[in-house]
């Protein structure tokens, strides 16, 4: 039985009663909705009932954090509202108490749009849905000037060639500014002289500014240092803390072990060690937590704990046990297993992982303060990163382009702060009465202070109202700044004056049962069971499935050893065909942590016949097609590229046998005579063609005579379309030339398909666009390489899908297959300074004052020992990372529907004797999050894998015996075009009779008797309706398009209206009039707001009565129901009465036109197509829809 069926239900889920309390429009609440549990259905039935208690539908705003997202939710939104507005056949009613719910509240919804006049099924943009992004570049559309943007820049997705452009700014500026030239200084001196370094460093750091900005500023070091003592507080009261859960006999035992260990080593004149017992002399209970403590905090960590911070398991005369005390070895023995039976008892608590970190944390706490060196090196970069971020923004002044975080640091300028906010937040204080926000636990720190600012006016009872919905245990993104203790602080404290009261969902309507259990099994054992914000550790919520249970193992652990990635990669293959062959129409997805984890498994679901779409997963440079170009380019541009030209001459277009290159480059140099026919040296030099380029080793004849015949013919064909190129490199672009050797060449006939194609199409626009950019260095060229993909299989139909956990995250499949699991992540590059906020947890908001410590670290020193202050900083990152690891892993899991697979691989000693020792997996992987569960699974595979083996081999690190390589297969077979290849010849000519140029419709029949005035006012609307289409109908309102009069009239003499006249003022004045209607009356903004597959402006050229035409669409799009429609926008004016007669003469005058418009948009996408003509200075209308011309 592979279908899924409910087991209960909406009205026996567990969670139903909290559900609807989420529903309250008259309280706020955040939400924890695990995997699965349904959330975005909660938010459109909030959404819908607040619907109803609105005066306006944008006093709703709703956000999600991408386009996609945003899309979905609206597009459920308008379904239930068309659903509901509509009469259903009976038999087509909601089955489920969820959907007779959603149902309901639309239809209560409808009544709500009815009796406002809203019309939101002709104006869907006036749903508030939209992403963080969007809305920060609304808010700094609005409020340019205190923005700093001016006119909207555009957004970059990668900014680090603007990034290190500043940071190489901030470096030069050591010749022109002395306190700068003394902070380079000073960090140069720190790094080595390493120009290169700094550079790269100061880049990085300005990508992720928003985090470290407000840090630095106002900063001084008495604070910092008090930061530091904190800390080193917080980690002895935690600690204390924990001992104080067991007996007070236990403690008093440790105390006594302490005084005797202590005794032992003063008397034994270990002084290095005895200096962390001595202050236990005259103690007789546990140390306090004040900083004068921390010493015996330490020796109490010596005694229990090994160097590496596991349990102790015996002790030594080095730690204060010897093995005879007052010459007695039974009073030395007594004491050692009291020792040993204190720290087993403490290692069984329920808390003893728990105690064990923070034992061994207190070892690795940073020092109270800074040595000098620290402190002068530190300010230097303070000093440094606010003239690099300012550096920064004239960089994105002059390219007129910026990166998502400025657009937020611009949203938040634009709204001021909370004590002094600016026109626009008081505005939208006004105007935004409910907010609701998705994935919250993904919140980036400037964003969390977006929200502050936009509710800062807030209060309890004012009829506001906020919805927050996440899930802490799915927070995967903090490579994007995301801050999961975010959310956890929002559900402690609420946000600003703003209390959020807490509900926890647990129903999952996406898993089989089988999934669900093993899921809350596991992760509750491995995820933390105390919440802490500062790192963001959230503890496991079970969830309940609501489906039954599955025949068969829901999940299946697949053990590997000593990484086998080649027999992983075949189980993977084998899994895929079982389950296609099981459940041919089940979706399933392989979803990897890094995609090289890929490389092994793409070829053999190819050699499979298993086609999959992979998004985002195939690293274009991998691709052999672009190897091959590549290599084509850099021969081009650099003659001495030796490596270039030899995979020239090995590329399938060429295709030398080895032999023969080898023949080709290393014979030595024919030996020159002197007349008397003696050579000129005593024996030959050998050089071979050291000192010659490959080029000039191709039109040597000599060395050529040294290959075979077949070698020969191959390399004449190809130098002479080289020399052709070569001859052209400079009379074209880098692209032309590229493109038209390969083709030359033969590289299109080499490819295996469409898809190559289409990969060699994207490396040549790569190419061009570092070219346009005046950047086309090779070394940019293959920077810029490495961020691009190959398209998707089109030809997949997406069955199968491949791409990492991260991309997965909010999909579903019914089978899931985990492989790499057993692989480590790389470490972490270092930082020019590490930081931490320290969130602490608030019990109530009046406790705000209270703030977070700051914790600061310059980069080590290069070459120096250990800076414990960094080293601390950099453990809390580790930490955060290994957290964020296991909810990794959890969204990886929770994706499955049906049935779950985990492939990993670990390593098995072997000895001589036959024995075997089980390894447990590298410590960064994701295996060892799960491996108490799976660890009986791998162990009964190595001892079968054992008694397989009739000769086991001793283990070896390189894990070279096992004859598994573990690289990426290769195909030995050389492939190439065959010997005496030749491009086809042309086609023959095409008879064609020449014809005159398309011609545009495009004005014929509205500007043929107008004047030009009337011409002027025609295009100016036209743009400016375009324009307000494209940003947003939700961004402009009368106010915006009255500031544009000055534009205006600009733009008018622009035109030809040079003088500044009566005549340009009611130019002016009916523009603004035009569009004024358009974005106010409820037609206008039909028109002009979000529709699905909207066009402006849209070119086509067609055949008409014989001849090309060009048309213009001025907006097409569909409606609600599915309905094509194309709009004409006419800015005719009447003066006189009866405005109904001059609107059909209109109709009837443009009616042709139209008709040619929609008759080609149906030939596009056979659809009924519907026109409109739409007359913005006169509120007027015409619509129609006749049969369209087949």
């Amino acid at each position: 039985m592979n279908k899924l069926s409910p087991i209960s239900s909406m009205t026996d889920t567990p969670d139903l009663a909290e559900r609807r309390r989420a529903l309250d429009p008259s309280h706020s609440f955040i939400v924890q909705a695990p995997a699965g549990s349904g959330k975005t259905g909660l938010l459109i039935q909030r959404y819908l009932k607040l619907l109803t208690c609105v005066n306006e539908p944008e006093e709703i705003i709703a956000i999600t954090f991408t386009r996609k997202a945003a899309g979905e939710m609206r597009e459920r939104v308008i379904g239930a509202l068309a659903q509901a507005g509509s009469k259903l056949d009976p038999l087509t009613l909601p089955e489920t108490e969820h959907q007779k719910l959603t149902r309901e509240l639309a239809d209560a919804a409808v009544r709500r749009d009815a009796e406002a006049g809203w019309r939101l099924a002709e104006n869907p943009a006036r749903l508030r849905i939209q992403t963080f992004d969007s809305l920060c570049a609304s808010l700094s559309r609005q409020m340019p000037i205190l923005s700093e943007f001016g006119c909207q820049p555009e957004t970059l997705e990668d900014a680090s060639d603007l990034y290190r452009e500043a940071a190489r700014t901030v470096i030069h500026l050591v010749d022109s500014n002395e306190v700068v030239m003394r902070d380079i200084e000073c960090l140069l001196e720190h790094l080595d002289n390493d120009m290169a370094r700094v550079e790269s460093l100061l880049a990085e750091m300005l990508a992720r500014r928003d985090h470290w900005l407000r840090h630095i500023h106002g900063r001084d070091r008495d604070e910092l240092e008090a930061a530091l003592r904190n800390t080193r507080q917080d980690a002895l009261r935690h600690l204390r803390s924990l001992f104080q859960l067991h007996p007070e006999s236990m403690q008093d035992e440790l105390v006594q072990l302490m005084r005797y260990a202590a005794c032992n080593l003063a008397a034994s004149g270990r002084n290095s060690i005895a200096m962390n017992y001595e202050q236990f002399g005259g103690l007789c209970v546990l140390p306090r937590d004040e900083e004068q403590d921390y010493a015996c905090w330490y020796a109490i960590a010596e005694l229990l704990l090994t160097r590496d911070g596991a349990w102790r398991k015996q002790h030594t005369i080095n730690d204060g046990f010897p093995t005879v005390t007052k010459g007695r070895k039974d009073i030395a023995k007594e004491w050692k297993e009291r020792a040993c039976t204190l720290v087993s008892s403490l290692a069984a608590h329920e808390n003893g992982n728990t105690l064990c970190r923070a034992l061994h944390d207190v070892r690795l706490l940073p020092p109270s303060c800074y040595t000098e060196k620290q402190w002068e090196v530190l300010g230097s970069i303070m000093r440094l990163l606010p003239r690099a971020v300012a550096q920064l923004r004239l960089v994105f002044q002059v390219r007129s382009k910026v990166d998502f975080t400025e657009v937020s640091q611009g949203a938040l300028r634009s709204l001021g702060e909370p004590e002094m906010p600016t026109d626009l937040a008081l505005a939208l204080d006004y105007r935004i009465r409910h907010l609701l926000i998705d994935e919250f636990q993904d919140t980036s720190i400037s964003q969390y202070e977006l929200v502050t600012r936009l509710t800062s006016g807030w209060e309890a009872g004012d009829g506001r109202s906020m919805l927050i919905v996440g899930d802490p245990m799915q927070s995967i993104y903090g490579f994007r700044e995301a801050e999961v203790g975010l959310f956890l602080r929002a559900r402690a404290a609420g946000i600003g004056d703003i209390t959020l009261h807490p509900i926890s969902l647990s129903a999952n309507f996406r898993s089989q049962r089988g999934i669900v259990d093993w899921v809350n099994i596991t992760f509750a054992r491995i995820m933390p069971k105390q919440e802490d914000i500062a790192l963001g550790a959230t503890p496991y919520i079970p969830s309940a499935s609501m489906h039954g249970l599955l025949d068969g193992a829901a999940v299946g652990v697949h053990p590997f050893f000593d990484d086998d990635h080649t027999a992983e990669a075949t189980r993977v293959v084998e899994i895929a065909l079982q389950a296609q062959k099981n459940d041919p129409s089940a979706t399933m997805a392989i979803l990897v942590r890094n995609r090289s984890h890929l490389r092994e498994i793409a070829p053999r679901l190819r050699n499979a016949g298993l086609k999959f779409r992979a998004i985002d997963i195939e690293g274009l440079a991998f691709r052999p097609v672009v190897q091959d170009l590549l290599a084509l380019t850099r021969a081009l541009t650099h003659p001495g590229d030796r490596l270039a030209w030899l995979a020239l001459l090995r590329a399938p277009w060429c295709g030398l046998t080895l032999a023969d290159i080898h023949a080709l480059v290393s014979t030595p140099a024919p030996v020159p005579m002197d007349q008397s026919g003696m050579s000129g040296d005593t024996e030959p030099t050998g050089s071979g063609t050291r000192d010659q380029t490959i080029w000039e080793v191709l039109n040597d004849a000599s060395r050529i005579a040294t290959i075979s015949t077949d070698g020969q013919a191959r390399l004449r064909r190809v130098r002479e379309e080289l020399r052709v190129c070569l001859d052209n490199r400079y009379r074209q672009s880098l692209r032309e030339t590229v493109e038209a050797a390969w083709l030359a060449l033969g590289g299109p006939a080499c490819v295996d398909g469409l898809a190559d194609l289409e990969d060699a199409a994207a490396y040549l626009d790569h190419l061009e666009a570092h070219e346009d950019a005046g950047n086309a260095g090779i070394r940019a060229v293959e920077e810029g390489l490495t961020k691009l993909y190959a398209l998707p299989d089109l030809k997949a139909d997406g069955r199968l899908q491949i791409m990492t956990i991260h991309k997965a995250k909010g999909l579903e499949f019914d089978y899931v297959i985990l492989p790499g699991l057993g692989r480590s992540s790389r470490s972490n590059d270092k930082k020019l300074f590490m930081w931490m906020e320290r969130l602490r947890a608030r019990s109530s908001p009046s406790e705000a004052s209270c703030g977070n410590d700051l914790l600061l670290a310059p980069i080590q020193e290069t070459g120096a020992d250990g800076d414990r202050i960094y080293a601390w900083l950099e453990k809390m990152d580790n930490e955060k990372e290994r957290l964020e690891d296991e909810r990794l892993l959890y969204v990886a899991a929770t994706r499955a529907r049906k049935r779950l697979h985990l492939l990993g691989s670990t390593s098995v000693f072997y000895s001589r004797d036959g024995e075997h020792e089980l390894r447990p997996p590298a410590r960064k992987s994701l295996l060892s999050k799960i491996w108490p569960a799976v660890q009986p699974i791998y162990e009964k595979a190595a001892v079968q894998a054992v008694s397989s083996q009739p000769s086991p081999v001793p283990h070896s690190p390189t894990g070279k015996e096992s004859g598994r390589t573990g690289e990426y297969p290769i195909d030995q077979s050389l492939r190439r075009l065959v010997s005496g290849w030749a491009l086809p010849a042309a086609p023959p000519a095409t008879k064609w009779k020449a014809q005159q140029p398309a011609s545009s419709t495009r004005g014929d029949i509205e500007y043929s008797w107008a004047g030009e005035r009337a011409r002027h006012i025609g295009n100016i609307v036209h743009r400016w309706l375009r324009c307000i289409a494209e940003d947003g109908l939700e961004t402009w309102n009368t106010a915006r398009i009255q500031d544009l009069r000055d534009t205006v009239r600009h733009q008018l003499m622009a035109g030809g209206m040079y003088k500044y006249n009566r005549e340009t003022d009611v130019a002016a004045d009916r523009i603004i009039t035009a569009l004024t209607h358009a974005v106010s009356d409820t037609r206008g903004r039909w028109l002009l707001g979000s529709q699905q597959d909207a066009c402006n402006e849209l070119c086509m050229t067609a055949v008409i009565d014989g001849q090309p035409r060009d048309l213009v669409i001025d907006r097409t799009f569909c409606d609600a129901h599915g309905q094509r429609w194309v709009v004409d926008y006419k800015t005719s004016s009447h003066e006189g009465a009866d405005l109904e007669g001059f609107l059909s003469r209109e109709q009837e005058r443009y009616r042709a036109q139209l008709d040619r418009y929609a008759e080609l948009m149906h030939r596009v996408d056979n659809k009924p197509v519907k026109r409109g003509l739409y007359f913005p200075l006169l509120r007027g209308w015409r619509e129609w829809e006749d049969e369209v011309r087949k």
